[in-house]
């Protein structure tokens, strides 16, 4: 088997696209390249609070979409609202602004697009449903695009079908690209760098083993004190 990514709601694409229209600012380097960033593939983002996670309370707080330079950056920018069209291709919705920048990957994954990443757009969820949060570029963005083409290798052959999530631990200061396998025990992790003491980025482990390790850790015993 191999990864499989899900579409995300159309008004996360829909927020991406609006911001991406409106001239939302550009971290660097995604400012040199010619015209806007176009969305390749969005990752839910799960958030696992608490010196003793489990996988089973991780919380879904939104997507976060890895941008690609466009192919071609004369094209006319989208209108960027959201009464261009109702649900596009792929059933992540975007009406004529998804059409405009192109399909978003969804279904098999394929590394294919990784090379031209060059920043992220966080949604969250908000109470009237996903609301633009920023962009991002940088060695975190790299880690995630690096962990994805390790999952890939991974998984490809495999009897598993996983759907990468992104999991931020807030209380180990700790993110991992979450292999989430159809079946208790398939779920892996890829700690992304940097990595908290004891633990070694981009090396792939057990979900188990790794909340393990980080409920030992000594971050999880000063969390709990402090708590």
């Amino acid at each position: 088997m191999t990864l499989h990514l899900s579409p995300p709601p159309a008004g996360a694409l829909r927020a991406v696209l609006s911001a991406l229209a409106s001239g939302a600012a550009l971290p660097p380097p995604a400012t040199a390249g010619p015209g806007r960033p176009r969305p390749l593939l969005a990752l839910p983002v799960h958030a696992l609070r608490g010196p003793a996670p489990r996988l089973a309370g991780a919380e879904c707080t939104g997507w976060r979409f890895l941008l690609s330079e466009r192919a071609d950056p004369a094209a006319p920018a989208p209108c960027g609202h959201g009464g261009c069209g109702a649900n596009g291709a792929n059933g992540g919705g975007g009406g004529d602004e998804a059409r405009e920048y192109g399909p978003l990957a969804v279904g098999e994954f394929t590394a294919d697009g990784l090379d031209g990443v060059i920043a992220a757009a966080e949604v969250v969820n908000g109470p009237d449903g996903p609301v633009f949060s920023h962009l991002s570029a940088g060695p975190f963005l790299d880690s995630t695009v690096r962990a994805l083409r390790e999952a890939w290798q991974l998984a490809r052959g495999g009897p598993t079908r996983y759907q990468p999530r992104l999991l931020p631990l807030p209380e180990h200061y700790a993110s991992a690209l979450w292999l989430h396998g159809g079946r208790p025990g398939d779920d892996l992790l890829i700690p992304l760098a940097p990595a908290p003491l004891g633990v070694a980025a981009h090396q792939a482990l057990p979900a188990a083993e790794l909340l393990a390790r980080l409920e030992r850790s000594p971050a999880a015993r000063a969390t709990a004190l402090i708590g």
